[in-house]
């Protein structure tokens, strides 16, 4: 049995559906967010980092999420 969680920057847990890729842009529920963005006003959030805890019944596998800045999901956003 496979667990997956999101760990926000404050350390708050949250379970997801399933595994992330490393760098994938995602929104407060843990999310895939498609591109391009509407606007740079958004709250999103990168995985930065997995970690895997192996146990005997299965595998927990946490996503360690950074928040994005504006400034940061310019190049995401669609252009006018």
């Amino acid at each position: 049995m496979n667990e997956y969680y999101i760990v926000f920057p404050e350390g708050d847990v949250q379970e997801i559906p399933g595994r992330l890729p490393i760098n994938e842009l995602v929104d407060i529920n843990g999310q895939g967010i498609s591109l391009p963005l509407p606007t740079t006003r958004m709250i999103v959030f990168r995985v930065a980092r997995i970690k895997v805890n192996e146990n005997r019944g299965g595998n927990e596998t946490f996503h360690f999420l950074e928040q994005m800045t504006a400034e940061e999901l310019i190049p995401y956003a669609a252009r006018s």
